[in-house]
């Protein structure tokens, strides 16, 4: 049952061959085999997870079963989950029990699915490797042995995808969150358009790039996670007057003589990737055309300024959001001599280095002798990417660049900050534009680890995404059964 697709398995529930009951202990039984060595999950609630799977199946026998009843999943651990342990892998939330649900979780509670537990993460979601946790880093289940990243900041939840101890979850994309981690584990992470999928709840990072989405192991999967998250939220003041409804199978985009302009970003052409990355993209391009796709050259002029633009936005909203964590109201608080004593070695302790780094930055940026720098200059270049995407698209239908420069890395590689923070040159240009980008497997390179490329999109074209990445995930063939990557 592990090795089930979502589609799969809502087909077995749905004919009565297998029970929620039976698909969620499978589940747990796993978690208590591998979750120790994988650390993907904070927090598991077997309990809360077989009740809701006996509550599917009374509604299976019943004949009322929900659009994603039974199937187990995993919430990152930054949305809201009432009375369950939300920390945001921080110390500061360390034992942080909310009384209220996120909307994410609540029209995942209102499709019936079953909530395993709550993923890791990096602390805040500040960070590429996952290594920022409180609750230390989670591993990639592809070459457990090496102590390969699973990715950040969504590393828990795809590292609990990838080795079966969820069949699908939750995840966040600020900078390249939930598409930087699916493409080295080898699955499908969709960043939904800015707005489609609410924020209440999710606790914040920066306002105006967070953006929830799910991760699965096949493009189909994602669709149906996608449907349930999408919509309206009047409690969100971000939120999009839209919806997301897919029905599965997708219809293809491509093919019986369906044409397609496909947009591949000049100036990622001198961009160094490795040369699997390399030979798997073009392999990709070539499948496309072959199926009738017309390949055209496009450009993003300051795409290549959108890290140095996002490394000022974000910060500059952390800083204000991580304001509300001082100790007296929830979460951490250590005593200090007055008010301002105990507001400074609450944050010390509860905060870890990142966070600091990241707060202190955004502090900088937003105070008065540097108005220009976050309003003047990070702001325009915002502007003008999303201005020369809104362009290219005139000349295309869709996108398609890497999604990483390489593989998986170890966990311990010595890197510094600046030089994690350029492993999301690929990602954050489509966050400062608010637009669709889904990352999908492209294939293996030599040393057997997977590789992402992702399709991109206009504002509200995430149906269009989702058909594109069909076409890559099915010319790229890539096994991503969980005992096939983990051999048992």
């Amino acid at each position: 049952m592990i090795n089930l697709t979502i589609t799969e398995a809502l087909k077995k529930l749905k004919s009565k061959e297998i029970s929620a009951t039976e698909l969620t202990k499978a589940y747990l039984n796993r978690i208590d085999q591998y979750g120790k060595d994988l650390n993907c999950y904070i927090t598991v609630t077997p309990e809360r997870a077989l009740s809701d799977a006996a509550a599917s199946d009374a509604r299976y026998a019943a004949g009322t079963s929900l659009p994603l009843d039974g199937l187990p999943i995993g919430m990152k651990d930054l949305f809201a989950t009432k009375g369950i342990r939300t920390t945001a892998a921080s110390r500061m939330l360390e034992n942080f029990i909310p009384q209220y649900e996120s909307t994410v979780s609540q029209k995942f509670i209102d499709a019936g699915t079953v909530l395993l537990g709550k993923t890791n993460l990096d602390e805040f979601a500040m960070g590429t490797f996952s290594k920022t946790s409180y609750f230390g880093a989670p591993i990639n289940p592809w070459q457990m042995e090496r102590k390969l990243t699973a990715g950040g900041s969504s590393g828990g939840a795809t590292s609990a995808i990838a080795s079966g101890l969820a069949i699908g979850g939750t995840g966040t994309d600020t900078g390249g969150s939930i598409r930087f981690p699916s493409a080295i584990t080898g699955l499908v992470g969709m960043k939904p358009t800015y707005g489609l999928c609410s924020r209440w709840g999710c606790v914040a990072f920066a306002s105006s790039l967070d953006t929830p989405g799910p991760i699965a192991r096949t493009v189909d999967d994602a669709a149906l996670l996608l449907s349930a998250m999408a919509g309206h939220d009047e409690k969100d003041s971000t939120s999009a007057s839209a919806g997301f409804h897919a029905h599965t199978p997708l219809e293809p985009i491509l093919g019986d003589g369906k044409k397609l302009r496909i947009g591949v970003i000049k100036e990622f052409a001198n961009v160094e990737v490795s040369q699997d990355m390399k030979r798997l993209f073009e392999a990709r391009i070539a499948d496309l055309k072959s199926i009738g796709a017309e390949i055209v050259e496009v450009s993003i002029p300051n795409i290549l300024n959108a890290l140095a633009a996002y490394y000022i936005i974000a910060p500059a909203e952390a800083s204000s959001n991580l304001a509300r964590y001082d100790g007296m109201r929830y979460g951490l608080r250590v005593e200090g001599e007055n008010i301002y004593d105990t507001f400074k070695k609450t944050r010390a302790a509860g905060f870890g280095e990142e966070v600091q780094r990241r707060m202190i930055v955004g502090t900088a940026v937003l105070s008065s002798e540097s108005y220009e720098v976050y309003f003047m200059q990070a702001a325009r270049v915002r502007r003008m990417i999303s201005d020369s995407f809104n362009k290219a698209f005139n000349e295309c239908d869709l996108i398609i660049c890497p999604a990483s420069a390489g593989t998986a890395m170890p966990l311990d590689s010595d890197l510094t900050p600046l030089e994690y923070y350029a492993l999301d040159l690929f990602t954050v240009a489509m966050n400062l534009a608010g637009i669709p980008a889904c990352s999908v497997p492209a294939g293996l390179a030599e040393n057997g680890l997977p590789l992402g490329v992702q399709v991109v999109g206009k504002r509200f074209d995430d149906m269009r995404v989702l058909q594109l990445a069909k076409h890559i995930e099915q010319f790229a063939g890539v096994d991503n059964r969980p005992t096939k990557i983990m051999g048992k």
